[in-house]
């Protein structure tokens, strides 16, 4: 069952190790975690998607993570309204009479070309995990030389 899960954390030395150190404990796979600054140069922001057999199992998680000194506040947005957002890079196998073509493919997802060689070019596209999927999909056949793929990072909308 994939859970996002959004923490605040002090911004200190080691505090991301003492928290992945609980989910590495509960044998909890994370698929993606995404660590930032926020507007306060003294907290984090972390986004982490783990996977875990049950909501119990990740609300035991949850709270076992609340109890870390370091940790402000975690929590289970994955059942509210929020926003979800990666980055893929992708660079494909791009000869000169396929580029229209490949532009063409990869405008409905409102990607960009952000490098251009001579035998490739690299697309940036910002979405969610499904729409990345699909771009993937999509430019497969052309020849996938590389890929860097941004874990998820969200917060809760605003329902006023």
């Amino acid at each position: 069952m994939r859970r996002m899960l959004t923490a605040k954390l002090q911004n200190s030395t080691g505090v991301l190790n003492r928290f992945t150190g609980v989910l590495s404990r509960r044998q909890v796979n994370i698929e993606s975690i995404s660590v930032g600054p926020t507007d306060d140069s003294k907290i984090s922001r972390i986004t982490i998607i783990i996977d875990v057999e049950s909501l119990d199992e990740a609300e035991q998680i949850i709270k076992q993570l609340n109890r870390l000194i370091d940790v402000v506040r975690v929590r289970d947005i994955t059942d509210l309204p929020h926003l979800e957002r990666e980055v893929l890079l992708v660079k494909i196998a791009a000869p000169a009479a396929k580029r229209a073509e490949i532009l063409s493919i990869i405008q409905p997802f409102r990607a960009s070309v952000v490098d251009v060689a001579t035998k490739s070019i690299t697309i940036q596209m910002t979405g969610d995990a499904d729409k990345i999927e699909a771009l993937l999909r999509v430019i497969t056949p052309y020849g996938i030389k590389n890929i860097a793929r941004t874990g998820a990072t969200g917060f809760t909308r605003d329902l006023s």
